[in-house]
């Protein structure tokens, strides 16, 4: 679900390139796991894989989340009004659902 306006900017623009290798470096550690499965790895070993692909996803996450609040959300608080307070509850909201991962 997406709550842009076309054309928009997002605050992850100007290090997009960065991110998606940064993404791609994460999908080779998810390969990295299927791979470990398919030759009956021992356990502890991909259990220890799957936390640093987790902590690699979560770092992502609050890269881009850094990236929201000073782009999107200060973006809103110069325009003021009912925006800001949008802003506000969305970026709360997916703190909230980072929290909980």
């Amino acid at each position: 679900m997406t709550t842009t306006e076309a054309g928009a900017t997002h605050g992850y623009h100007k290090q997009k390139d960065e991110h998606l290798k940064r993404l791609r470096r994460i999908e080779g550690q998810i390969r990295g796991l299927q791979r470990m499965v398919d030759e009956d790895t021992y356990c502890i070993d991909i259990l220890t894989q799957v936390s640093a692909s987790t902590k690699a996803l979560q770092s992502f996450a609050l890269q881009l989340l850094e990236e929201h609040l000073r782009h999107c959300v200060a973006d809103a608080a110069v325009k003021g009004g009912d925006e800001i307070d949008a802003k506000v509850d969305e970026a709360t909201k997916a703190i909230g659902r980072l929290l909980r991962t």
